[in-house]
């Protein structure tokens, strides 16, 4: 990969929006349905509670309102978005895309739409995919989103992944802006070898000559996804950086997807990175892949914690196994 900086940004995020469901699911209300206690998942994982789509809610749902909420509070229009990008690994059907609908309930009438699969690196790939095609002059305004419902596909009889789970969405608006572009550097990885340790079963019954489960939902082996997180983040971000000609002494907030608090500990830890300039969601959202993002910058900002210009780190790890990073400036 060409280092970035060789490729100039000509792409501003001007705005954000998210959105969760209503319904909260404790740790308490877990402990009725499987043998775990609230202290044994705080313990393991950091996660109190999680937030879980209404039966007739689904992933397009949750887009249309985080979509929604960025255009009310930044007093944008979305009429003039030519292009839509999705991030999810539980869209509505497998086809028509969870894009193509957003384009439709929201009104947009010229715009590309198209759904984008990288798991819970995927918010951090559909911005690197927008900021290309801003750059490149191909498109002016693209609004990504990345969201899940992952209650769905989520079973509630295996304490190692239901209490991990929860359901959000997140939105930016990616526009042209050569005068003050928000993207500094980007990196992106596969290591699809893993890609066992962390599956849905689809059309086939096998990889790499392991049967897989075959009943929909998602099957992780959290041991091994754990330490492929924690060696991939602390290997992959410093050669990163010091290719691009940065470090993490600029970085004011580092925002890693927020799978598991210990995770994030450990990876912090190892590159000798403050966890107090570290942003999570998953204390009361739980891991919502694509969303943890977004929702975990909401937080912050609503905490007063970031401040326009400052440099932050994206982080985006998960099935594939796949690994995206962003290095921005804050211009919203």
């Amino acid at each position: 990969m060409l280092p970035t900086q060789e490729l100039k940004s000509r792409a501003r995020i001007t705005a954000l929006g998210v959105y969760t469901p209503e319904k909260r699911l404790t740790n308490k209300d877990l402990e009725q349905t499987v043998e775990t206690n609230d202290e044994w998942i705080v313990q393991r994982t950091g996660i109190r509670e999680r937030r879980i789509a209404a039966d007739q809610e689904y992933t397009s749902d949750l887009c249309v309102h985080a979509a929604r909420n960025l255009a009310e509070r930044h007093g944008v229009v979305l009429e003039d978005v030519d292009f839509i990008i999705v991030s999810t690994t539980t869209p509505d059907y497998p086809l028509p895309s969870v894009s193509s609908q957003v384009q439709s309930r929201l009104g947009i009438p010229h715009a590309g739409a198209i759904d984008l699969q990288a798991a819970c690196a995927g918010f951090v790939y559909a911005l690197h995919l927008a900021n290309s095609l801003v750059t490149t002059g191909l498109h002016k305004k693209i609004l990504v989103l990345g969201a899940e419902t992952l209650s769905k596909v989520t079973d509630y009889s295996d304490r190692s992944t239901c209490i991990l789970f929860g359901d959000g969405a997140g939105a930016m608006l990616v526009e042209y802006d050569e005068h003050e572009p928000s993207f500094l550097s980007a990196h992106v990885g596969s290591e699809g070898e893993g890609g066992k340790s962390l599956y849905r079963s689809g059309t086939s019954t096998t990889m790499d000559g392991v049967e897989l489960i075959g009943n929909g939902n998602i099957v992780q082996n959290g041991r091994e996804v754990y330490k492929w997180a924690v060696s991939t983040l602390t290997r992959e971000i410093p050669k990163w950086l010091e290719r691009d000609g940065h470090s993490l002494s600029e970085v004011d907030w580092f925002v890693p997807h927020s799978a598991n608090l210990r995770i994030i500990e450990s990876v912090c830890e190892r590159l000798q990175y403050p966890l107090e300039q570290t942003l999570n969601s998953v204390e009361y959202f739980g891991n919502t892949s694509s969303a943890t993002i977004p929702l975990s910058i909401d937080i912050a900002l609503q905490e007063g914690k970031i401040k326009k210009g400052d440099t932050m780190l994206l982080y985006g790890f998960g099935g594939g196994l796949v690994h995206a990073g962003a290095l921005i400036k804050w211009t919203v």
